[in-house]
């Protein structure tokens, strides 16, 4: 993975965190936002929380320098 950082993504439907770790990992965006979904339901919506919480410890793409 060499020098990446994990980052809000500048593709976004709210923050960008799902989109981010899709583009860190190399994996499809939208099965990302589908598997995180699912995951808040089951977990009766504490997925809510990780997500406020990643959107503001994660930096934003357009702000990070490489």
């Amino acid at each position: 993975m060499g020098n990446r950082r994990l980052t809000r993504s500048n593709n976004r439907m709210i923050a960008g965190v799902c989109a981010g770790i899709a583009e860190y990992f190399n994996w499809d965006i939208t099965l990302v936002r589908i598997v995180y979904v699912l995951l808040t339901f089951f977990t009766v919506f504490s997925g809510g929380i990780v997500y406020l919480i990643l959107w503001l410890i994660m930096p934003d793409a357009s702000r990070h320098i490489e």
